[in-house]
């Protein structure tokens, strides 16, 4: 265990691996709270397009894919309070939209696409050092606002009414969340995947939900069961020589179902 410590590639996943648990396991409490998980769904699958834009251009894909996600979240801001369309039916629109935007892109560039291949599913162990830098820093930017902002976010998720009647803004800080969500998700995509990233917003908030009674021991627990079905999950992958995202999801639902099941013992014994 040492000496896989000390290879630089682990550390560097290991970084990765525990910010990410953090700082999603942070905002999926949010996102469970008020059901956006659909959003975030849509979001992390349309931000191919925004890849396959940085892989056409020969700029870094991963920036290419926030700028996209962040003016796909402002859009979907705007369509939501600009028509009358339900939420789940705009983000249903654009997620195929840049679904299908993402292949017709990658179909013009010719050969074998191994970028693309890292993007839907993730590879944390491929993490580089500039991938990193970029994580930490918006990881803390975002970060900050949570923290910063955990009160008034809080009043938001529990009851809109009270937090209007306080003088909160709604709009603001919706606006401010979607992007932030989307920024995080799209980090997020190097470690797990377009197809995976969601997973670990859910999963981690859903198992803490099972025996937390408060608002706070929901927060912190959440935290907790992220960062440990991520570091195991990792450990496990690299073990068994197994797709690392794949894996840190089934260590995470496994416990979640294992928390689910400890709990039905426990109520059925009381």
């Amino acid at each position: 265990m040492a000496e896989l410590l000390l290879l630089p590639f682990m550390q560097r996943a290991l970084l990765a691996g525990l910010l990410f648990g953090l700082l999603l396991s942070r905002l999926g409490v949010y996102v469970t709270l008020r059901r956006m998980a659909f959003f975030s769904d849509g979001i992390a699958h349309a931000a191919l397009a925004g890849a396959a834009v940085g892989l056409l251009t020969r700029c870094d894909p991963l920036l290419a894919a926030l700028l996209f996600s962040a003016l796909l979240a402002v859009l979907i801001y705007f369509l939501e309070r600009k028509s009358r369309l339900p939420v789940d039916s705009i983000i249903g629109i654009l997620f195929t939209s840049g679904m299908a935007l993402g292949v017709v892109l990658i179909s013009l560039r010719p050969g074998y696409q191994p970028e693309l291949i890292g993007y839907l599913f993730g590879n944390i162990l491929a993490i580089r050092g500039s991938d990193l830098l970029l994580i930490a820093v918006l990881g803390a930017l975002i970060l900050a606002f949570l923290v910063f902002r955990r009160r008034q976010l809080t009043l938001l998720a529990l009851d809109r009414e009270m937090a209007c009647m306080a003088g909160i803004r709604p709009a603001v800080y919706d606006l401010l969340l979607y992007v932030a969500l989307a920024c995080a998700l799209v980090l997020g995509i190097r470690v797990l995947g377009v197809v995976l990233i969601s997973a670990i917003l859910i999963i981690p908030v859903s198992t803490a939900r099972l025996f937390c009674r408060s608002f706070r021991a929901l927060t912190r627990w959440t935290v907790v069961v992220a960062e440990s079905f991520v570091l195991a999950g990792l450990l496990l992958s690299y073990f068994l020589d197994l797709p690392t995202g794949a894996v840190i999801v089934l260590t995470g639902s496994a416990v979640f179902f294992l928390a689910f099941l400890s709990r039905a013992v426990l109520r059925r014994t009381r």
